[in-house]
Parts: structure tokens; sequence; C-alpha cells
């Protein structure tokens, strides 16, 4: 996935000694980061014009980072504690932990650990989620995360993307009709979730800034673009001009 940022130097820091994420590789205006060390998950991209995004239009609700383990998430939670970055939420997701905050630019990050699938609930083809409050000490007393930091564990992918748009009709039409994604979840207000495997959500879209929200401008700080991998997709492109997003689809 690959983020428009206003300053390059300072989204580093961040995501670097803030996140943990590893720079593999860095130009004057463009870095790509990993958790292992190999695979690109994010990629900054600075533009000189870039402003911030209104409050009410569509675009990047908020990226998550799927830690591997409730070890993981706690030593996540302790560092950013540590070094005093703030959190702007938390929260029990019954088949997830989760920590929320925000980047430089005020782009929405989710860091968290799913529970084991078997504990997850399904209802009439749905998985149950919810937003309950987050035990915070039993996940930073987790055995495993009083081991020092030294970044996030090299296990660490993007597990999901959740996005403002416009109507949840014309999304749905778009990432489970041309995508090839299955909804999940219908029941949240405002909000769809779907996803492939049996997971419970690849993305998440909601209406929150409102039915018919406007595009954001084009020089603003968001989501540029956001990769999709699965055994059975062949390679292409497709573009949400709804939240000026480019889905990029392939085998992997």
């Amino acid at each position: 996935m690959s983020l428009t940022v206003r300053d390059l130097d300072r989204s580093i820091a961040f995501y670097r000694d803030g996140l943990g994420f590893r720079v593999l590789t860095e130009t004057a205006v463009e870095a790509a980061l990993s958790a292992d060390g190999v695979r690109t998950l994010v990629e900054l991209h600075e533009r000189a014009d870039a402003v911030l995004r209104p409050r009410r239009c569509t675009g990047l609700f908020h990226f998550a980072i799927l830690v591997p383990t409730r070890a993981a998430l706690g030593r996540s939670l302790r560092h950013l504690t540590d070094e005093g970055w703030p959190l702007t939420g938390v929260a029990d997701h019954l088949v997830s932990e989760a920590l929320y905050l925000s980047d430089p630019d005020g782009l929405g990050i989710e860091i968290y650990g799913d529970r084991p699938r078997e504990t997850w609930t399904r209802v009439g083809g749905q998985v149950m989620m919810a937003t309950d409050p987050l035990d915070l000490e039993s996940v930073a007393n987790e055995p495993g995360a009083e081991r020092s930091w030294t970044g996030l564990d090299a296990a660490t992918v993007i597990g999901h993307v959740h996005l403002h748009v416009a109507s949840l009709v014309d999304a749905e039409r778009l990432y489970c009709g041309v995508v090839g994604f299955e909804p999940t979840m219908r029941t949240y207000p405002g909000a769809l979730f779907v996803a492939a495997g049996g997971y419970h959500h690849h993305l998440g879209v909601n209406t929150w800034m409102g039915e018919g929200a406007p595009a954001p401008p084009g020089h603003a700080v968001g989501l540029r673009w956001f990769s999709v991998y699965a055994r059975e997709l062949p390679a292409a492109e497709v573009v949400d001009d709804a939240t000026r997003t480019v889905v990029s689809l392939g085998p992997g």
C-alpha cells in the first residue's frame, strides 16, 4: 500500500521509531517500509503540495497492522506508552484486540492481534464483531510482552484496510462484484465488512462521513493505492473513483 505524506523525514521517523518498521529503501521523495527486512508493506510518498484531507470526505479511515501474537501486541503497546506516542482509541472487537493512533498527517492506523479463529462467533453467515472496552493491562502483561523492543515482529502483515465511502451499495458492487470479496458483516451501523477465505474482514467500508461524501482533493494526504493478493486473482488494477484509490490485484 502507498500513502501520500507531507514531510517524508517526519513520517519515516514516526513509522520507524514509533511503529517499528524497517526502512528498506529511501529516495528524496519515497521510502519503502518493511517488517521482515525483505517485503515492502507500506510505501511513503512525499508530495510537496500535499494538503490535509478535509474532514468530510471519502478515503482512508485507517489501515491495520496485524501482529502475529498477543505478546507482540503487548510489546507494541508498551513501546508506544514508553515513548509517549498517544493512542486515539483501543477496542476489543471480539475477533481481535486493537490499538488506534494517527500518523503525523492524521492518517488512521490500527495495530491489532487476532483471537484464534475457533473462538469467532458466526451467525447466519456473518462474523460477529463489536467495539467493546479493551483490557489494556492484560495485553501489556501478556507473557512475552515484557521482552525488549526491537521493532515489529517479522511475521507482521497489513491485515486490512478501512475506507470512508460515499455509498455502501456502490462499494459492495466494486469490492464484492469486481474484486471478489464476500460480505462478512452487514449489521454494524453505517458499515460493511468483506473478506476472502473466511477471515473477519480484509476490507471495511463506511459512510460515517455521510452518504454521498465527496472524494478528497487529488493532492491531499492519504491512501494512493493498496494491493490485494490471492492465488486465484489475475493481475489487474481497479480504480475506486469514489475514494481516489487504485486497487492492485494479483496472484500471491
